[in-house]
């Protein structure tokens, strides 16, 4: 069997320093996007992950384009995987492997015994036929963390159907509080922008991995982390499920509104909209002030936070007003000027442009052996001492390119 490595190929910054995961070793049996983020992660911060992929298909998001990479002329090293593909699966080698055959799962289990973490995304249940589940597993490696993601988590009445971010996304309530006020143009529930649900799943399982390992240095002692996106999800309704929990409190949508705190929304001006994210008495204060609308200071209905909460309407129609006929960018430098937050709504091409993204470096440039650029978007945190690195571009399809073969290691002492 062939796993294909890209640690030869190019990257534009090297991170200098040790990493603070290195030596550890991650099987990665998940795919599509919770549990490859996660891996993701752990590679970015030094890890060794080794992604199985089916052989005939691979990943299912090799296939989720358009766009897709666009290979240099002549350059043969690699595959065209989509976009999507990309964006979860650098800094990983890809082995392909049919669990379903004796072989294919004896090889698994190999791996698993010289591995310190397991990530899986199958249904509940779906690797215990092969012998690859977590107690069969532990009885190979005992000092094992075995991550399991799923919709719905290993118990429960939902827990053998399968989780799709979508459905995860109206069942645990956040599309019942995005979207515009019920009634107005275009009202109807939405989902975010991207798949948030997935990634905090890919996050919540990337601390709980952190947090069983320093358990393991502890006690020498691995585990079984069951992570749910319907749990994460809920998890992360934050401030909404609190207002239900403690107030009683139906959360409605509100469009681009604040459920808490007013004013603090999108606003119209005589070129596009802004927002305007004011988070105190002082801020709103400063708003005012700028906008020459003292009036709205003397008036008592908006002179504390729930006051400006029961009457926001007026409120907002009244700001939106003195704001129509500013520009946009002038509007914005003359908040920030005073204080008040502001900031545009950018598009995409918009962000990668942004003077202070592009001063923070977030996009480093990778290159495959045959000379094609691969740009990504990097760790997001900086860390002093152990900076997270990009070594390996998202690993080609299972089409053999002759770089080595699967040894698996000598079980090591802990």
């Amino acid at each position: 069997m062939t796993i294909f490595d890209s640690s030869s190929e190019k990257v534009s910054s090297p991170a200098p320093g040790p990493a603070s995961l290195a030596g550890l070793r991650v099987l990665d049996l998940s795919r599509v996007l919770a549990g490859p983020w996660a891996s993701q992660i752990l590679g970015d911060l030094g890890a060794d992950v080794l992604k199985i992929e089916h052989p005939e298909k691979g990943d299912d998001t090799r296939a989720w384009g358009p766009p897709n990479l666009q290979l240099s002329p002549g350059d043969q090293s690699h595959d065209a995987p989509s976009a999507y593909y990309l964006s979860c699966n650098r800094n990983k080698r890809s082995l392909a492997i049919d669990i379903a055959k004796p072989e294919g799962a004896d090889l698994i289990r190999r791996l698993a015994r010289v591995s310190d973490i397991v990530l899986e995304n199958f249904k509940v249940d779906g690797l215990s036929r092969y012998g690859l589940d977590y107690e069969s597993l532990k009885r190979e490696n005992p000092a094992l963390i075995y991550c399991s993601i799923t919709g719905f988590g290993q118990t429960g009445p939902y827990a053998s159907r399968g989780g799709y971010d979508f459905l995860i996304q109206g069942m645990s309530g956040l599309m019942s509080v995005t979207g515009q006020p019920e009634g107005t143009p275009g009202s109807e529930p939405l989902k975010v922008g991207v798949p948030v649900s997935d990634l905090f799943t890919g996050l919540y399982a990337t601390v709980s991995v952190l947090a069983a390992l320093h358990h393991r240095e502890r006690t020498g002692e691995g585990q079984l982390i069951d992570c749910a996106l319907l749990d994460t999800q809920i998890a992360v309704l934050a401030n909404q499920g609190m207002n239900w929990l403690v107030g009683g409190q139906v959360p409605k949508r509100l469009g681009n509104g604040h459920p808490n705190v007013v004013p603090y929304r999108c606003f119209a001006t005589a070129d596009g909209h802004i927002i305007v994210a004011v988070g105190n008495d002082g801020q709103f204060r400063a708003l005012c002030r700028l906008l020459g609308r003292e009036d709205l200071l003397t008036d008592e209905r908006f002179a504390n936070n729930p006051g400006r909460q029961v009457n926001r309407v007026e409120l907002e129609a009244a700001l939106a007003e003195s704001m129509a006929g500013w520009a946009s960018a002038d509007l914005i430098a003359a908040l920030a000027g005073g204080g008040v937050p502001a900031g545009p709504i950018n598009r995409i091409d918009q962000v990668f442009s942004d003077p202070q993204v592009v001063a923070r470096g977030l996009v480093h440039q990778l290159e495959t052996a045959g000379g094609t650029p691969v740009p990504i978007v990097g760790f997001p945190a900086r860390l002093s001492r152990t900076p997270a690195s990009y070594r390996r571009v998202p690993p080609p399809s299972r089409r053999a390119d002759g770089r080595g073969v699967v040894r698996p290691a000598e079980p090591r002492s802990r």
